[in-house]
C-alpha cells in the first residue's frame, strides 16, 4: 500500500524547509525530499555573512540562516528523506504518484499537492560559448566555493573571474583572503550583474579590478589551464576584433548566471515563463497544473535568501490548504520596462488581498514610478528613486480592492523620469 501525504516538498534548501514547516503548521501530513545527504541546500557552503537582514534583522552566515529553519524543522518532527531522488511524477485522480529512488530502493508515494523547491543551477562554459581546449581549472563559482569552503582545498593560485554575479564577486574576495591572486573580474555587460553592496565589499575593498564590456573568448592549456583570451565587446555583446589580450592564469571561474531547475515540473506539463525560466504562477504560487506549486529560486532567481524563504512559506501554506476548484484567472501584463514580474496571473476565485509581487527592471532607471492599470485606469502606484536589474523589488498589493472580473485587463508599467 502506498504512503499518502497531503504535501510533498521537493528540495531541502531554504525554500523547501520554509515550505515544509508552513505546510506542517496547518496540520497536514508533509514529506520533504532532498537529493543531497543533508538539508540546507546551497547555504551549507555560503560561509560569508549578509543573510537574514530582512527576516531576522541581523547578519547571519549561510549555515547559520539554514540552521534556524532546520532547528524548527527537526523540532516539529516533519518527515523527510535525504539522498533521495524523484525520478517520476504522475498526475492521478486523487493527486500525484511520486516515484522515489533512495538507499531503501524504489518506492512510490501519493500526494494531494506538490511544492517544487528545487533551486537553480549555474551556467557552464559551454553555455556561454567559450572556445578552446578543455583543460582542468575551469570552474563555476559555486564549484570553487564548494572546494574552498567545504573541502578546504584552494582551487587556484591565480585566476580570472568571468561574470559579476554575486557568487563570483563573493568568491573574488574569498579567494583573495585565502592567498590566491584574482587578476580581475570581467563582465560582458556594460553594468555589473551583482548587488551594489557586493561590488563595494568584495571588489573595491580589496582592490580587485572590474572590467565592464569584456568577456573571455578562448581558453588555453592541455592538462591544466594556462591562460585565457579576453576581448572587449560591443553594445550587442559581440567580441570586437583586434581587442584580444592574453591573460595568464591557472583557473577561470564562471559567474555567468543561474537557471531555475524545472525539469520535473516541465515533465508534468507546467508552463514555463520565458522571462524567469521558472513556472508561470498565480498569486498563491500555483503553477498551470492544479495542485503544483513553485517557490524560491526554482520560481525565479532571487537576490536575497529572505525572499526565498518567504515564497517557500507562501507556496507551502497554499499547497497544504489546496482544494480543487474552477480557475478564473486573468493575466498580469508587464510592459517592456520589466525584466520580469511574478506572479504572472491572478485567480479571482482565491484570496488576492495580500499578494506579493516581485519584479526587476530591464535597465538601470532613475526616478520612476511603478504603476498598475485596470482597463487603462491607474489603480496603484509607487515612486522609486532608481531601479536596477540586479536588485529585485517586492510589493504587497491588495488586488481584491480593485474589484476585478474576468473582463478586467491589468497592466503593469514603469513610468521613467517621473517627477
Amino acid at each position: 500500500m502506498k504512503k499518502l501525504f497531503d504535501v510533498i516538498v521537493i528540495g531541502g534548501g531554504p525554500a523547501g524547509l520554509a515550505a515544509a514547516i508552513k505546510a506542517h503548521d496547518t496540520g497536514k501530513a508533509v514529506l520533504l525530499v532532498e537529493r543531497e545527504n543533508r538539508l540546507g541546500g546551497i547555504l551549507k557552503q555560503c560561509i560569508h555573512d549578509g543573510f537574514g537582514l530582512v527576516r531576522f534583522k541581523e547578519k547571519l552566515s549561510g549555515p547559520e540562516y539554514a540552521e534556524r529553519f532546520m532547528d524548527e524543522f527537526f523540532e516539529k518532527k516533519i518527515d523527510y528523506s535525504v539522498l533521495t531522488f524523484v525520478t517520476r511524477i504522475e498526475k492521478t485522480e486523487a493527486g500525484f504518484d511520486v516515484t522515489l529512488v533512495s538507499r531503501d530502493g524504489v518506492t512510490t508515494i501519493e500526494a494531494k499537492s506538490l511544492v517544487f523547491a528545487t533551486g537553480c543551477r549555474e551556467r557552464t562554459a559551454k553555455q556561454v560559448s567559450i572556445h578552446g581546449t578543455r583543460p582542468a581549472g575551469v570552474f563555476t563559482a559555486g564549484t570553487a566555493q564548494h572546494f574552498t569552503n567545504l573541502l578546504g582545498e584552494l582551487p587556484t593560485k591565480k585566476c580570472v573571474i568571468l561574470g559579476s554575479g554575486d557568487i563570483g564577486l563573493i568568491m573574488a574576495r574569498r579567494l583573495t583572503l585565502e592567498g590566491a591572486e584574482v587578476v580581475g573580474v570581467y563582465e560582458a555587460k556594460s553594468t555589473p550583474s551583482g548587488l551594489t553592496r557586493n561590488i563595494h565589499q568584495c571588489l573595491n575593498d580589496y582592490n580587485i579590478p572590474l572590467y565592464l564590456s569584456h568577456t573571455v573568448t578562448r581558453v588555453f592549456g592541455a592538462d591544466r589551464l594556462t591562460a585565457v583570451e579576453i576581448s572587449k565587446v560591443d553594445d550587442k555583446m559581440n567580441p570586437i576584433a583586434g581587442t584580444e589580450q592574453i591573460v595568464e592564469c591557472d583557473a577561470l571561474i564562471l559567474s555567468v548566471g543561474l537557471i531555475p531547475e524545472n525539469e520535473l515540473a516541465e515533465d508534468l506539463g507546467v508552463t514555463i515563463d520565458p522571462r524567469t525560466k521558472g513556472p508561470a504562477v498565480n498569486g498563491q504560487l500555483m503553477t498551470s497544473v492544479d495542485g503544483v506549486f513553485s517557490c524560491g529560486n526554482a520560481l525565479h532567481v532571487n537576490d536575497l535568501v529572505d525572499y526565498v524563504s518567504e515564497s517557500g512559506e507562501t507556496a507551502g501554506e497554499n499547497a497544504a490548504l489546496y482544494e480543487k476548484k474552477e480557475r478564473r484567472e486573468i493575466n498580469l501584463s508587464a510592459s517592456n520596462e520589466f525584466l520580469y514580474v511574478v506572479p504572472q496571473k491572478l485567480d479571482l476565485n482565491r484570496d488576492n488581498s495580500k499578494t506579493t509581487v516581485y519584479f526587476r527592471s530591464r535597465e538601470i532607471l532613475d526616478k520612476c514610478v511603478f504603476k498598475i492599470k485596470k482597463d487603462d485606469q491607474e489603480v496603484f502606484s509607487k515612486k522609486y528613486p532608481f531601479l536596477r536589474p540586479p536588485e529585485m523589488e517586492k510589493l504587497v498589493i491588495d488586488f481584491d480592492s480593485f474589484k476585478l472580473d474576468e473582463s478586467s485587463e491589468l497592466t503593469l508599467e514603469i513610468e521613467v523620469n517621473a517627477k
